[in-house]
């Protein structure tokens, strides 16, 4: 919490620099949420679909910043996931729900004709949100993704917590692995 706390402070003095202001043409956007892992209840926002993996009761933190001179910096901090564990996240298009796959594909900034998005030129951590990372001996982890675009009409609306870090290769780009939890973000 006190890791966002400080990256919030310091995107927002260097967006809020003298002359930002003046070279941006649209708002600074934030956003922010966290949340506590549960079993799937109606309204949940915080959903675990393998606690083997994500425990119920481990807390993810999301916190972005989009302004148009700067693009989209996004934090993600975990506590209380499996210890020494490497695992994939990415924004992804619709909001949690019963199951992983309801939250839809991955964001795309630029998307990609083509179902489901395997392909390098589409499914890259530069046309999406990539937030992979490896989790300490206590469990908690950090990742952070920069882009030089920002939403406009289509936006994110939740960040998954996938079983692998992000492959890259040409045919599995983008694939992390099975959906282990989702975390509803207004991004």
């Amino acid at each position: 919490m006190r890791l966002i706390a400080a990256f919030a402070a310091t995107a927002a003095v260097a967006l809020l620099a003298p002359g930002a202001a003046a070279a941006s043409s649209s708002p600074v956007h934030v956003a922010t949420e966290h949340g506590r892992f549960t079993a799937y209840a109606p309204g949940a926002h915080a959903v675990t679909y393998r606690p083997d993996l994500v425990p119920a009761g481990a807390r993810a933190h999301v916190f972005s910043l989009s302004a148009s001179h700067a693009g989209t910096t996004t934090m993600l901090v975990v506590t209380g996931l499996r210890p020494g564990r490497a695992y994939g996240a990415h924004a992804h298009a619709q909001p949690c729900d019963a199951t992983g796959d309801a939250a839809g594909p991955h964001f795309q900034h630029a998307p990609d004709p083509v179902k489901p998005s395997v392909d390098p030129a589409y499914a890259n951590p530069r046309n999406e949100i990539w937030l992979d990372f490896s989790t300490d001996r206590l469990g908690s982890g950090f990742a952070r993704s920069a882009v030089d675009w920002t939403f406009a009409d289509r936006r994110a609306k939740s960040v998954v917590i996938h079983e692998t870090h992000t492959h890259t290769d040409a045919g599995h780009a983008g694939t992390a692995g099975a959906r282990l939890a989702c975390l509803d973000v207004d991004f």
